[in-house]
């Protein structure tokens, strides 16, 4: 058993209001620099709708991620001579299109413009080129957009739904949407470091964070292409790549990530999980119907005493099990078992964890839905029945979330809806009733897991949504630094360390 320790993050959709909060804090933070103006490290995607970039989840064109083929697991995008090949062109890559031109607007024409009878304006200008341009496109542009026929229709997850139940997406009266947002998901299996010829990509043992090595990156853009999120970004100014750090320099002082601590909604929640290493390979070649449940074996019980002696002997000391037990993700992901990974399918073995949308839970034969003759037990439980026939389909979520195993997202709308119906229950009748037993019964969830489920998605504090480790950088910096005259440099790295990688 190789024991390892691994920051996540978890979303819970149901909370997220699309303020886009997160995106601007992170955008203010990481990526105001010339060459990243594109780059949205944190972005907010409208459901149904095309994505950032766009189609970014069509990997017959793009070819990210990982595919399981007789019983092997290889790069989607291309064999080792094919990389060869490929690497003076890439035919997979995103172009600028695929995301945007960056733009800015030519203010000083307001002060410079010669007077006349008309309001002077200021003109649209790239910021690649400095020259005028026609703005086409931009971040969010497809924001809220979910009855769109030129966004959410081409949606690739609605691409199995039946006929009927695209149509019901789209009727517009009863238009609905949802809010994903997104992240680098620094997974266990990922395809940006496979596929990097000049190892620049590499996923530091401590806690997983995929980070690039900038002095090693020789601008391939191998990894721009190999993942499968496209959460990898090319800076045009310096000939590097670049992506999402997981604010590992704030975590080192015990400080939420840029996006977590500005979320408006309270939707995000991080925390350590511990895993076996040495299962990751068998777990990314099992069937899709299967991947859930493999990801989910490989995230081991911190409390379990077998688990608590491996992670000490590779060197996770007492706080990091401490954080683990106490960590809020491992609570939805294994306890729980209310989060799933974004596209399992891809096999990057993801380890950034959804709690998928259960509102709004109708969406056909509303007239039926209180009718006189049902009693009030009936009504509560006929939601249960609804399931099917709920707003956004039990199909796409599962599409999303599943790689497309229905039976999985069911269950966990049955139990956030079963811990609804307990909490509007309670509340109503103010003790446990038979309605409120009988729908916790149903979904296997006890009375006292319902209160947790509830109260840490509805009432948590910031020190119960992010639970950091100690990471003793005052220790190991001492290697090679006096600690006292570089105490400064805390998260800001250091020119020569011993190597690490997973």
């Amino acid at each position: 058993m190789n024991v390892r320790a691994h920051m996540s993050m978890l979303f819970h959709l149901d909370k997220c209001i699309g303020c886009h909060t997160c995106s601007v804090a992170c955008k203010n933070l990481w990526t105001d620099r010339k060459g990243a103006e594109y780059m949205w490290w944190n972005n907010v995607e409208t459901l149904p709708g095309t994505g950032y970039p766009t189609l970014w989840e069509k990997q017959e064109h793009y070819r990210g991620g990982w595919e399981y083929k007789n019983g092997k697991l290889s790069l989607r995008l291309h064999s080792r001579p094919q990389g060869i090949a490929n690497l003076f062109f890439n035919p997979n890559l995103p172009i600028l299109k695929d995301y945007y031109e960056p733009f800015t607007f030519r203010y000083q024409d307001l002060f410079s413009a010669p007077e006349t009878n008309d309001q002077p304006t200021a003109i649209p200008v790239s910021m690649i080129t400095d020259e005028p341009m026609e703005i086409e496109s931009g971040p969010n542009w497809d924001d809220d957009l979910s009855g769109s026929t030129v966004y959410a229709e081409n949606d690739p997850n609605l691409e199995d739904l039946p006929d009927h139940v695209q149509a019901q997406l789209n009727e517009l009266d009863q238009l609905v949407y949802d809010y994903l947002p997104r992240i680098c998901n620094h997974c266990l299996n990922p395809a940006c470091v496979a596929a990097c010829p000049s190892g620049a990509i590499y996923k530091r043992a401590e806690d997983g964070v995929v980070l690039v090595n900038e002095n090693k990156c020789r601008a391939w853009r191998m990894c721009v292409a190999a993942c499968p999120y496209k959460k990898v970004y090319y800076n045009w100014s310096s000939g590097k790549s670049e992506k999402c750090i997981l604010c590992f320099p704030r975590m080192e002082t015990d400080q939420a990530p840029a996006c977590g601590h500005s979320c408006v909604g309270r939707i995000r929640y991080m925390g350590v999980l511990l895993y076996d290493a040495d299962r990751i390979p068998e777990a990314a070649k099992v069937a899709d119907e299967e991947l859930i449940a493999a990801h989910n074996d490989v995230i081991l019980d911190p409390n379990d005493p077998e688990v608590i002696a491996a992670a000490k002997a590779n060197g996770i000391d007492d706080g990091w099990l401490e954080a683990a037990k106490r960590s809020p993700v491992y609570k939805f992901v294994k306890e729980w078992a209310l989060a799933v990974p974004l596209h399992p399918e891809y096999r990057t073995m993801a380890m950034m964890y959804y709690i998928p949308p259960l509102s709004p839970v109708i969406s056909q034969m509303k007239e039926n839905l209180f009718r006189l003759d049902l009693s009030e037990e009936e009504h509560d439980f006929e939601l249960f029945e609804r399931l099917d026939t709920s707003r956004l389909p039990i199909k796409y979520l599962a599409n999303l979330f599943t790689a497309g195993n229905e039976p999985i997202i069911r269950e966990v709308l049955q139990k956030l809806l079963a811990v609804r119906v307990y909490k509007r229950r309670t509340s109503v009748e103010g003790d446990m009733d038979k309605v409120a037993r009988k729908a916790l019964a149903r979904v296997g969830l006890t009375e006292t897991q319902a209160e947790a489920i509830y109260k840490l998605t509805t009432l948590p504090t910031m020190e119960e949504r992010f639970i950091f480790p100690p990471y003793h950088r005052e220790m190991s910096i001492e290697a090679h630094k006096d600690p006292l005259a570089h105490k400064g440099e805390t998260g800001i790295g250091i020119l020569k360390a011993a190597s690490r990688g997973a």
